[in-house]
């Protein structure tokens, strides 16, 4: 069985990013969040006894730390054959999108690969400290000023390596639990304790960034356990959907549209029903599928008159009856509207990420799909 047919604009990035760069031909994006903590760190840095540059500078050092520790992971997924898409910058660090899904003993060697990258960089500032006739001490970088930056990125790399290696998903450390659980246990069972552990981490530091007056620390728990929660979820929705087929969840009855059609049309039949994506046939074969989204771009653009022809998406994401619904889970996470259903290269129905939705609802209350399966 092929896998599924996803065009090319359904593969995109991560939402919500505002600015990117490339570094070694992998896109790097920085998140709105990520770029709010940034100006509010150089915001509160401004007027100590350092100068602005060397603060300017301090933040920088920051910044490059947590790229080299993202390209250490980039370095080791290459080498397991591996592709990064992309990798979006969040307060807490990079959230790398990879090609497929890494192995335990990978998942391992990768994770470890950033917080050693910081280890080494810390190692690094420590030379150069000492070098200039620096003592790098807590005593003294609690003092920080124009002649201590080396000791500054010195525990700034320390401090990143043991907030990345806490056992706490999806930080470094709880992607190694996860792995070393894998060993004993269903990998979506040990995903789902790793992102427990994450979850009760993320509230202690919350509460204690709360009465200690650190409340960088907590932005940071957030994000901590929004990534856990996230990932939870997704543990879930392959447990739900393990060894289902796409037949079990897919919408049968279902409204199609031809070439002949306009927008108006279109419009008029969306209304009289719940559905919001419409398939575009021409001679029993598909031709395109006009997603909400086309529909009231089209209605903006060329008014109700034209033709849904002209305004279809003639690339859309394609499966079969037969396909595992786990393994289409991550593929209509990034879809923006419906997938298309297919059988003997028929069009047997839809699969919307509603009503697959309210199929994993359903399964949560011990729903059996093989009995309710059409004929």
């Amino acid at each position: 069985m092929t896998g599924p047919t996803i065009p090319a604009d359904q593969n995109r990035r991560i939402s919500g990013t505002m600015f990117s760069f490339q570094v070694f031909g992998i896109p790097i994006r920085l998140h709105v969040t990520f770029l709010l903590v940034a100006a509010v760190l150089l915001l509160s840095g401004l007027g100590e006894e350092r100068s602005s540059v060397v603060y300017v500078l301090y933040v920088a050092g920051l910044f490059a730390s947590l790229l080299l520790h993202e390209m250490g992971h980039v370095l080791v997924t290459r080498n397991f054959g591996v592709r990064t898409l992309e990798i979006v910058m969040f307060p807490i660090g990079g959230v790398a999108r990879l090609d497929r899904r890494l192995q335990p003993a990978e998942e391992i060697a990768v994770a470890t690969a950033g917080p050693l990258v910081n280890m080494f960089l810390a190692g690094a500032c420590w030379v150069l400290a000492t070098v200039n006739n620096h003592i790098v001490s807590l005593a003294g970088i609690s003092n920080s000023t124009n002649d201590n930056l080396g000791a500054q990125l010195f525990f700034a790399n320390l401090g990143m390596a043991a907030f990345n290696l806490l056992p706490a998903f999806p930080m470094d450390g709880g992607r190694i639990l996860r792995s070393i659980l894998s060993r004993f246990r269903h990998a979506d069972d040990a995903t789902r304790i790793a992102t427990w552990v994450g979850r009760m981490t993320a509230i202690s530091m919350a509460l204690y960034g709360l009465f200690s007056g650190h409340y960088l620390l907590v932005i940071a728990s957030f994000f901590l356990y929004l990534g856990a929660a996230q990932e939870a979820a997704a543990a879930l929705g392959r447990v739900l959907t393990s060894g289902i087929p796409v037949r079990a969840a897919m919408v049968t009855e279902f409204h199609t549209l031809s070439h002949n059609h306009t927008v108006r049309e279109a419009i008029q039949m969306s209304l009289s029903s719940s559905q919001q994506d419409f398939p575009v046939m021409h001679g029993g074969e598909i031709s395109g599928l006009l997603s909400r989204g086309s529909l009231m771009r089209a209605l903006a653009a060329e008014g109700p008159d034209a033709y849904v022809v002209g305004v279809m998406d003639r690339d859309f994401i394609s499966l079969t009856v037969d396909h595992d619904l786990s393994t289409v889970l991550p593929v209509m996470a990034r879809a923006s509207h419906c997938a298309l259903v297919l059988q003997d290269h028929k069009l047997v129905g839809l699969l919307t990420a509603d009503n697959l939705s309210h199929f994993l609802a359903l399964r949560r209350f011990g729903l059996d799909p093989e009995e309710h399966l059409p004929a």
